[in-house]
């Protein structure tokens, strides 16, 4: 065990992460020239397409230091804020970190959240400047924020470049000198932490693992514990560029089981595989609870392509442990499911990933977060949905989530920022200068200000330079109330919307213009309204398509072409009594789209 390291890769987005760890694989010559690829361990099409990791990807190398054999496990992680638990989990499985900075840009946000998760599982932090070769590099710059952040020494900082393979040696050698070897002992019961998992449509669910105490041999039964399911262990190993078996893996050591499961609810992330024979009791304290921040409703196109929906998010959940979801019914678009996501990269991940990974062509709903109501009685309500909110007369007030955003940003574009946080109901917490071309500004905002398009605002208005990150604060008291959309004075409850009520006037006036363009025109005229309890706030009208009744009258009376039109008349308005407005599914997507 001496002779293991495991260790993950942290920064902020687009610092390098892969890029290095693509090096580190090829001076090791844990792969091929031939299998060798930018991006080698991101192997979704959409990683590659995006150019950002989404999943953490374990891979193990053999090196040899001082005539000695190394096993290094490597697990390079995504940068971005709404893949932050795919971090947690990956540090529950390491000892170390390489806290990864890119020269150009310095210290970001993102950078500094990661180094705290780190941190609070007691990790061992080895500080590189990445690519140290660009035009832009600020060698001394970032060397003195990573002192000031990290409390480092000068000579801690290892400089590097992923792309050129520039100081690659050194991070191998420090990895082995500066990171411990993990603690552990062979011979006791077995004691390992789940830290992912993915279905294979052959073999079943594929669990990776990484064990802290005992071992585990191939066709050993095992436990999980929180389930309490067992099954036998058809095939351990170890994680190379693909899957490696192996007779048995030992303490310390990262690896994966095949047990040929088939059900997605039996096996849970963060869960502790013990052995039957030889059981332990205690639980691996596993990673904290997901807490989703958006919400939306995922529908199928077809309803009885539900079941079918259902097998696809158990299934896409095993790999991805951060998505929630719980059944939910809708008037307009029949069963499905009310998902949680961590923000809304992630919830447009999750509809790619079900619609190429699964072919499920799904409606999502209006993106909200989660409120709670306190009614004149004292209770407290959670409302997730539009739908959940009790009658206005029984709401004492509502209290809606309230975040700390962090934005590391240069002097010039303070203005902007304030202007933007403002505007979105924010409150200037902290501005302090990290270093005098780098400012720090902390709001206090809603949540539900930032979940449609505050990133990319910030990106646009300080030309990709701003850095965001942001945790969960308590709940706080706001004037939130719920919009409903009428077509002919029905509800549809798909395209109702919990919202602040000084933002409700224009959001209406938008929604209703939005819908004027995608309704098609029927026989009968349809009004579209907006509107707060029984008050309406907004609305338009779509003119009834006519067909032109007196075209067979030439000459000749006038009161024989106006009798005709009130027959005409008289037959559009029972048309209207009974007519069903149809609303295509674009519609419920302009509502996501109506800031663009």
């Amino acid at each position: 065990m001496k002779n293991i390291r495991n260790f993950c890769i942290i920064a902020h987005i687009d610092h390098g992460k892969s890029t290095l760890a693509d090096r580190l694989l090829q001076s090791t010559n844990t792969i091929s020239e031939r299998d060798m690829q930018d991006q080698v361990l991101d192997d979704m099409d959409l990683e590659r397409e995006k150019g950002i990791t989404i999943k953490s990807h374990a891979i193990q190398i053999n090196y040899k230091h001082n005539g000695q054999d190394y096993v290094l496990n490597l697990i390079d992680t995504p940068g971005h804020v709404d893949f932050s638990y795919e971090v947690s989990r990956a540090l529950a499985a390491c000892e170390g970190a390489l806290l990864l900075v890119d020269a150009s840009q310095g210290i970001q946000a993102q950078t500094i959240s990661n180094l705290y998760l780190a941190i609070d599982n007691n990790l061992e932090i080895i500080p590189v400047i990445n690519k140290i070769d660009m035009d832009g590099a600020m060698i001394p710059e970032v060397t003195d924020q990573i002192i000031e952040l990290i409390g480092c020494k000068q000579e801690d900082i290892l400089l590097a470049s992923g792309k050129s393979g520039i100081g690659i040696e050194e991070i191998l050698t420090a990895i082995i000198e500066r990171i411990p070897a993990p603690k552990g002992n062979e011979q006791a019961p077995l004691q390992a932490l789940i830290f992912d998992s993915v279905f294979n449509s052959f073999r079943g669910i594929i669990v990776y693992f990484r064990i802290l105490n005992g071992t585990v041999k191939k066709n050993d039964k095992i436990r999980f514990i929180n389930t309490g399911a067992e099954y036998i262990a058809d095939e351990v190993g170890v994680l190379k560029l693909g899957l490696s078996p192996r007779n048995e893996v030992k303490a310390g050591d990262v690896g994966y089981v095949i047990t040929g499961i088939k059900n997605a609810k039996e096996v849970k992330v963060g869960d502790t595989i013990t052995t039957t024979a030889n059981p332990s009791t205690d639980v691996i304290k596993g990673f904290e609870d997901v807490k989703p921040m958006v919400f939306a409703g995922i529908f199928p196109v077809e309803t009885d392509a539900f079941e079918e929906l259902r097998d696809c998010m158990e299934k896409l959940r095993l790999n991805d442990a951060s998505l929630t979801f719980e059944l939910e019914t809708s008037q307009a678009l029949g069963f499905g499911f009310r998902c949680g996501f961590l923000g809304m990269l992630h919830m447009e991940i999750i509809q790619e990933r079900l619609e190429r990974e699964f072919n499920q062509t799904v409606i999502t709903t209006v993106p909200n977060v989660s409120f709670t109501a306190v009614t004149v009685k004292g209770e407290t309500i959670i409302v997730n949905n539009p739908t959940e909110m009790p009658d206005p007369t029984r709401i004492d007030h509502i209290d809606e989530p309230y975040i700390r955003a962090q934005m590391i940003t240069k002097p010039e574009y303070i203005g902007n920022i304030m202007t933007l946080c403002i505007t979105k109901r924010g409150t200037l917490i902290n501005q302090g200068y990290l270093t005098p071309t780098r400012v720090e500004l902390s709001f206090d905002m809603p949540l539900t200000e930032i979940v449609f398009d505050f990133y990319d605002k910030l990106k646009s208005m300080t030309r990709g330079y701003a850095s965001f990150d942001y945790h969960p604060l308590e709940y706080r008291a706001s004037d939130i109330v719920k919009m409903d959309i009428l077509l002919n004075g029905e509800k549809v409850d798909a395209l109702s919307a919990l919202i602040h009520r000084s933002r409700a006037q224009d959001f209406g006036r938008k929604l209703c213009e939005k819908l004027k363009e995608l309704l098609p025109r029927q026989q009968f005229q349809i009004a579209i309204q907006a509107a707060i309890g029984a008050k309406v706030i907004a609305r338009e009208n779509i003119s009834a398509m006519r067909k032109d009744v007196t075209a067979k009258c030439y000459g000749g009376d006038i009161s024989r072409k106006r009798k005709l039109l009130e027959k005409q008349k008289e037959g559009k308005k029972r048309m209207k009594q009974i007519g069903n407005v149809e609303v295509p599914q674009e519609a419920f997507l302009a509502v996501l789209k109506l800031n663009d």
